[in-house]
């Protein structure tokens, strides 16, 4: 450091071996404090270099430096963190210390030990959050890859019995945060946090992995592990494994039950896959399903891959960028092919659920398939989110409202579900708490389309045309006017008697039906607010020939209830396979 006093210039050379510390990780090691609070700390003074040779996040420090430092400056740091009793050891002091002061200092730690030994154990964890972890190759263009080691992590230690893991969408939103561990913990509602790095090297992967007790930043264990990246499977079960060990050991946890993941993967193929992970986690869909179709040829033999793709060729499937058929026809294909080559990625059993739900009508089998899911990731959001709309498609509500609990408390931070509550308030018919949940999303994602959507759809139900048309119009503006959005202005045009804009919605979507795919359901829709019951209705009866991925929603979609009393629509239950009466 250029403004270090003159005590701390002494030469390297100068310096004995055992007082010099080599990493984050051993200075946070050394204090007693979270990787992430000491980095944090660099800005208060703490002394640490770097080494000008190699990468910005390559330090090392001393201890008789930080001794020194923390001597002068322990009261004002103190004052910065979250005052907890008993918060961590007080390093060494520099000085002599007078005898009074070691007698003192005797009967408190006497009295302290007495007062532990009567206190009961801290009760086991409940709920884990594995962080962000820092890239240390010093090239930015790599955060996909130590994102992709974190989402794995995560993924593996979620396979622990009685032990809640927090979704990676959610932990995501700190990895720049200069907030307190104590702070993300309870925002989290999380016990215990893991931390850590990645440093990749050519063919070669260093993971560095901390265990903190959230609430009092408490350092409780850490360790570097380091394989060939051929290897990085085994690696990332050899790091989670030592994890979940460790929260047995020095917290009371559960006891570990992880399952290796099998073999080895090609590396070129491991660093394809978390590049598509990263394009669909950023909504490039289509980029997505390329990159993992790349992935797919250099090595067929990792389900992950598969699974992901499944989950890729879900949205494109859904809001109809492909046919029913072509769509649902590639989630099943790849959640198949993942199934056959491991049976426990948990992802493609969800995926195969929502194909057999939203295109087979096996309602039974995907209710299996989303239990088996569950069974094998019980921390896993998205299929404790996709099992609730299938729990409302039953009309099994109380259960759904169950599931949506649960997935929030899995996930609190993801958009993507939260953006979606609003939809299971609007399907319980509750369109007041409908308007709150999407108003107030849309003042952190104005630009969202599904948002502006379901807003849209909840003020045609309010009765409140004008503000239904704008939601609508804005949900196309932000959506390049793909034809599921265009259609659900249509109809906001319909039920506010705007017949000719409607219609000309219909003369725009029959248009683009030549060249790309069109869902009959939507079109039906559009009559069905327009009051033409016949043209509805034969619509509806494309819709299911095709098995419009929107049906299985008919039997609670307030849009359709212009059509409830024709004795037509309870044949349209029956074929479709849905039970005629709720199961609440």
């Amino acid at each position: 450091m250029s403004n270090e006093p003159a005590a701390f210039r002494q030469p390297v050379s100068d310096r004995p071996s055992r007082d010099r510390l080599d990493s984050w990780k051993e200075v946070a090691s050394y204090v007693r404090y979270s990787e992430r609070t000491v980095r944090r700390w660099e800005a208060e003074g703490l002394p640490v270099h770097r080494h000008t040779h190699k990468s910005k996040a390559a330090v090392y420090a001393y201890k008789s430096e930080i001794d020194a430092w923390w001597n002068r400056d322990r009261v004002r740091l103190e004052k910065l963190e979250l005052p907890v009793a008993n918060k961590r050891k007080y390093w060494r002091l520099a000085g002599a210390v007078s005898a009074l002061a070691v007698v003192v200092a005797a009967v408190l730690v006497l009295s302290t030990t007495r007062f532990l030994r009567a206190r009961p154990a801290a009760s086991p964890p409940h709920t884990i959050a594995v962080l962000p972890l820092h890239n240390l190759s010093g090239d930015a263009t790599q955060d996909y890859f130590a994102d992709g080691i974190t989402d794995a992590l995560t993924t593996d230690l979620a396979q622990m019995e009685d032990l809640q893991v927090i979704s990676t969408t959610s932990a995501m939103h700190y990895s720049d945060t200069k907030k307190a561990l104590p702070e993300i913990a309870r925002e989290l509602k999380a016990d215990v946090i893991v931390e850590g790095s990645v440093e990749r090297s050519d063919n070669n992967v260093r993971i560095t992995a901390q265990l903190i007790r959230a609430a009092t930043d408490k350092h409780l264990w850490a360790e570097t592990y380091e394989r060939d990246l051929h290897d990085i499977v085994g690696l990332q079960d050899e790091v989670s494994s030592a994890i979940a060990q460790q929260i047995e050991r020095q917290l009371g946890g559960p006891k570990p039950s992880l399952l290796p993941q099998a073999g080895m993967v090609d590396p070129e193929a491991y660093d394809t896959y978390l590049r598509a992970n990263y394009f669909l986690d950023s909504g490039q869909i289509a980029k997505s399903v390329d990159y993992y179709n790349q992935a797919a040829k250099l090595d067929p033999n990792y389900a992950p891959i598969y699974a992901h793709m499944a989950g890729a060729y879900f949205f494109q499937a859904f809001f109809g960028t492909l046919s029913p058929q072509e769509g649902w026809g590639k989630v099943k294909e790849t959640a198949t092919l993942a199934i056959e080559k491991d049976d426990r990625v948990a992802e493609a059993h969800g995926a195969l659920a929502l194909a057999k739900m939203h295109y087979d009508w096996d309602f039974a089998g995907a209710e299996r398939e989303f239990k088996r899911g569950i069974e094998l990731n019980p921390s896993d959001a998205d299929i404790h989110h996709d099992y609730a709309h299938y729990l409302m498609a039953m009309g099994r509500t109380a259960e759904s409202v169950a599931e949506t609990k649960r997935a929030v408390e899995l996930n609190p931070l993801g958009g993507a579900l939260t953006s979606c509550l609003c939809w299971h308030s609007f399907a319980a018919r509750d369109y007041d708490d409908a308007v709150r949940l999407a108003t107030a999303f849309l003042v952190r994602q104005p630009n969202n389309a599904w948002e502006h959507t379901i807003l849209g759809w909840t003020y045609e139900q309010k009765r409140m045309p004008d503000e239904a048309v704008a939601q609508l119009q804005q949900a196309v503006a932000e959506s390049n006017s793909r034809p599921f959005f265009l259609a659900a202005l249509g109809h906001a045009y319909a039920s506010a008697g705007r017949k000719r804009d409607a219609e000309h919605v219909l003369q725009t979507l029959s248009k683009r039906s030549k060249d790309s795919y069109v869902s009959a359901f939507d079109i039906g829709g559009i009559y069905a607010g327009l009051g033409d019951k016949e043209k509805a209705f034969f619509w509806l009866d494309k819709a299911a020939t095709e098995r419009s991925s929107f049906l299985v929603y008919s039997k609670w979609e307030p849009r359709l209830d212009p059509l409830r009393a024709d004795p037509r629509f309870p044949q349209l239950l029956k074929r479709i396979g849905l039970p005629r009466q709720s199961e609440r």
